[in-house]
């Protein structure tokens, strides 16, 4: 114990100043602070809980916000063109956001010097966003022909909303399979074209509505669903679901039941179930509907009866947190 003691000791060096900001090194390395304690037992542990607190909105700030939590969580395949604040590099002709790529890495250079950001990947840190921004920066100076591994980001690393240029639209590409992986899918042979097949026969069919925002109807065996990502405040939106629910005026139309909702990165998504021939062209203006309804009835502010609350308990008893 006394040689621990002494190695401390001659390890400590000048504290750092109030205030004054402490370099990053090995976990094991003494703290350049001069506290003699090691760093992750020091001043990593502020930095390990910066990287690992949980943002709950993470994409919040993005244009399309809904539609970036939809690709995340309900979509199996699909695109979208990323413009970035700054000019890209002369080699990088493009950066796609993909909702899977190719053995679920979070990024790809491809041989063109095309730049593909993975999306449904599991986060290294509590910032979905900052994880996104550290492989896209990564990406773009990456060799072509090369995957972008996964890693923790800096703390103080940027975040999509300081890479993005936030005054461009954001359009997904739902996809019909993954061809999107390959720059020439019908040339695929061996296993790079039973892999592909094998995803694609696994992807649940899925089309987005085009007369509202963030609405996903996809397509099961039993049933077709619709999960409808939606900006509004939690307590807001449960307030006007029950209104409407107790009103009989929460359906899409004969067949059809909202029976739930579930809470993704901060956002509320509605669910409902629709009769298996219900197609998305079927629901688009009973969904249009329901958003006038939604509007109407979220503009209310008075108490809820009793029916009301009964019922708002009921659509909170069945909500799962995805994020």
């Amino acid at each position: 114990m006394a040689k621990k003691r002494a190695t401390a000791t001659q390890t400590k060096g000048p504290k750092a100043e109030a205030g004054a900001a402490v370099p990053v090194v090995g976990a094991r390395e003494p703290c350049p602070c001069g506290s003699g304690r090691r760093y992750k037992a020091c001043h990593g542990r502020e930095a390990a809980h910066a990287v690992t607190e949980l943002v709950r909105r993470p994409f919040e700030g993005l244009p399309g916000e809904c539609d970036w939590i939809a690709l995340r969580e309900l979509v199996p395949a699909a695109t979208v063109e990323l413009t970035l604040k700054d000019a890209l590099p002369e080699d990088v002709p493009s950066v796609t956001l993909g909702t899977v790529l190719p053995m679920a890495w979070p990024g790809l250079r491809r041989d063109t010097g095309a730049v593909l950001l993975g999306l449904q990947n599991d986060a290294a840190s509590g910032d979905i966003s900052r994880d996104l921004a550290d492989t896209l920066q990564r990406a773009l100076t990456a060799e072509p022909g090369n995957p972008v591994e996964g890693r923790r980001p800096a703390p103080d690393g940027p975040r999509l909303q300081d890479l993005l240029d936030l005054s461009a639209p954001f359009e997904p590409q739902v996809q019909t399979g993954f061809e999107f992986w390959l720059e020439d899918a019908d040339a695929a042979t061996g296993e790079v074209a039973a892999s592909l097949e094998r995803a694609n026969q696994a992807a649940i069919p899925t089309a987005r509505l085009t007369g509202v925002d963030a609405a996903y109807w996809c397509e099961t065996p039993e049933k077709n669903h619709l999960r409808w990502v939606m900006p509004h405040a939690e307590e807001a939106l449960l307030d006007a679901m029950a209104r409407l629910h107790v009103a009989g005026a929460s359906s899409l139309g004969e067949g059809t039941r909202l029976v739930g909702s579930f809470r993704a990165h901060g956002l509320l998504v509605p669910v409902w179930d629709l009769p298996v021939g219900m197609t998305a062209d079927d629901v688009e203006k009973p969904a249009a509907e329901f958003g006038d309804r939604l509007a109407e009835t979220l503009a209310r502010t008075g108490p809820l009866t009793a029916d009301e609350r009964k019922a708002r308990s009921g659509f909170t008893n069945r909500q799962i947190t995805l994020s």
